[in-house]
């Protein structure tokens, strides 16, 4: 068994702070997506309890008028 197999290389973990709760979380859930003016936008994330309280999909306040 050479050391490559007794030692593989893992992956790290997608790690993100909760937007509602601002802990860090090993499980985070898409909930919002945003545009950015400058660039191309970003992705908010919660963690898996606060997840069901914020919801997924638009709010009236994402909506285009």
């Amino acid at each position: 068994m050479t050391l490559d197999e007794r030692f593989p290389v893992v992956p790290t973990a997608h790690v993100e702070p909760c937007t509602e709760c601002k802990t860090v979380t090993r499980a985070p859930v898409a909930i919002r997506w945003i545009q950015g003016t400058s660039s191309s936008g970003r992705t908010l994330y919660a963690c898996p309890v606060c997840a069901p309280k914020l919801g997924a999909g638009p709010t009236p306040d994402d909506v285009i008028r």
